[in-house]
């Protein structure tokens, strides 16, 4: 019997890239994306079915869930791959881009979890694999403290649904990747500002400027990263924390090798 998945945000980048991968090896793919409507690859594949699914809503989340099981008849693994990424000083954050941020990248996962832990239960198992990022583990890049916390929030969740899981047979996954080619990551950026408060514009523009001159050879291959998504969903690692890439990699390595004063003052003197 083929193996199912269910992964959210799935229209472009490493979820779809993903839902390929895993289609071509046999797998069945519940795929899911705000507006499926759009969506021309994916439905080229005879064993991925979309689904719409805003995983910020709870009532889509339920009707994704319900509709990828009787599509299906089991899920075996749930990949939460949907993220948005907000930047820019706290202070000139609007209330919506806070609470916009924590709900997609922290909130949404909970959602599908809790859509998904009913049925997990029942099935004696089942693993969830939460994509993180590197900020999730360390911080890099200043302006980015609404996107660290939504990321830290995450690692924190999966260390601690590990506990109440695992006597379930219910695995937990993380993958903290880093900048990759092809994601768009930098362009769908939103940025806090206010143009009455121009004292952290001298940062901003040092920031914007750096991510926007990054050279793509420092960008990991995705397909790195849906290796690491792979082997994790067919049991080939049974890690419980993935770093991908040389830039994450080599960030945590420099992180714990000094107090956390000298990491975040190296990390500053990059910005002056």
């Amino acid at each position: 019997m083929n193996k199912t998945v269910f992964i959210t945000g799935t229209s472009s980048g490493l979820g779809k890239l993903t839902a390929i991968r895993l289609a071509e090896m046999g797998w069945n793919v519940a795929a899911t994306m705000r507006s499926p409507e759009r969506e021309t690859e994916l439905t080229r594949y005879d064993n991925i079915r979309i689904f719409k699914l805003d995983v910020t809503k709870v009532d889509q989340v339920r009707a994704a869930v319900e509709q990828a099981i009787d599509t299906f008849g089991q899920i075996d693994v749930v990949v939460n791959n949907a993220g948005m990424g907000t930047y820019g000083a706290l202070e000139l954050a609007e209330e919506d881009a806070i609470d916009w941020q924590f709900a997609v990248n922290a909130r949404g996962p909970i959602n599908v979890i809790r859509g998904f832990l009913p049925h997990f239960r029942n099935n004696g198992g089942g693993m969830f694999i939460n994509i993180s990022s590197f900020m999730g583990v360390t911080t890099a890049v200043p302006l980015g403290s609404l996107y660290n916390m939504s990321k830290f929030a995450l690692e924190g969740l999966t260390e601690g649904l590990y506990y109440e899981l695992k006597p379930l047979n219910i695995e937990l996954r993380l993958i903290e990747q880093g900048g990759s080619t092809g994601n768009n990551f930098v362009q769908n950026i939103t940025w806090n500002r206010n143009e009455n408060i121009r004292d952290y514009d001298p940062l901003m523009t040092k920031v914007s400027e750096l991510m926007a001159s990054r050279d793509s050879s420092q960008l990991d291959d995705p397909q790195v990263i849906v290796d690491a998504i792979v082997s994790q969903a067919t049991g080939e690692s049974s890690n419980f924390r993935t770093v991908v890439g040389a830039a994450g990699n080599g960030l945590l390595a420099m992180r714990n090798s000094m107090p956390i004063e000298q990491y975040l003052e190296t990390i500053a003197s990059n910005y002056k």
